[in-house]
């Protein structure tokens, strides 16, 4: 048996990463413990090591170092991380830092990341507001991707919903003048509250002259769960938000 905090596989992503370092909190994620196939648990034997990190809050990334100079964009929850290697395939001059809690999707990201042959993307295991708050520096990102995060539909929950004004404060010290900030969403009432966080938030404007939602931009693939969403007829809402300037 193992023993609390030990990693599933040899080498592998933590099971509490940032232990008792950190205060416990309200979060806005659900740890899954799901099923991990032979070919996920082999990547994540092989390529943890080597492509992986666990978000432990005990150390400020050199993202520069990391990434070998490339732009970096950090995405949070990336599910099987199929649109996630597309976007690194297609974009190989910006580095992904890939953050989620779903072991096979962990692994499943980076057999993708082998196969393909990108050197480009990172997956972290943990609390991305850790990650934010304690390992990255200020005016360290060029963007930040939120794609279909849980929209805690109950009431009671919607305070565990990840765009809220304190979270936007903090993504806005890492960003850098000029970054965007890209969500989407197939859960219209979370689209709207994202929409007036954002649109209230004094370190960020909207990219659309009208103030709405944005088409969906080209370079985010159509993903196999949200192709099931508008199946079901639901409406995906993209929104993407500048970074202002610090002197604007």
């Amino acid at each position: 048996m193992r023993a609390k905090g030990e990693p599933r596989f040899p080498g592998g992503p933590a099971a509490d990463p940032a232990g008792s370092h950190h205060e416990r909190r309200i979060r806005s994620f659900q740890p899954r413990r799901s099923r991990v196939t032979a070919g996920q648990g082999d990547a994540l034997e092989r390529l943890w090591p080597l492509w992986g990190m666990d978000i432990d809050g005990l150390r400020v990334l050199d993202l520069e170092e990391m990434f070998g100079g490339l732009t970096v964009v950090l995405e949070i929850g990336f599910g099987m991380g199929e649109a996630t290697a597309q976007m690194a395939a297609e974009d190989p001059g910006t580095g992904i830092l890939a953050v989620d809690v779903h072991t096979p999707g962990q692994g499943n990201l980076l057999g993708l990341a082998e196969r393909s042959g990108l050197t480009n993307v990172r997956v972290a295991n943990g609390d991305a507001i850790i990650l934010l708050r304690e390992m990255l520096p200020p005016c360290s990102l060029d963007g930040l991707r939120v794609y279909f995060p849980d929209p805690w539909p109950k009431k009671r929950h919607h305070k565990r919903r990840l765009i809220q004004p304190e979270f936007l404060t903090l993504a806005a010290e890492r960003l850098k003048p000029g970054a965007i900030i890209h969500c989407a969403t197939d859960w219209e009432p979370y689209a709207e509250q994202m929409l007036e966080v954002l649109s209230a938030h004094p370190a960020f404007e909207n990219t659309q002259e009208d103030g709405g939602y944005a088409p969906r931009p080209a370079f985010r693939p159509l993903t196999r769960f949200e192709g099931q969403g508008l199946d079901k007829g639901h409406k995906v809402a993209d929104l993407l938000f500048r970074r202002i300037a610090r002197d604007a």
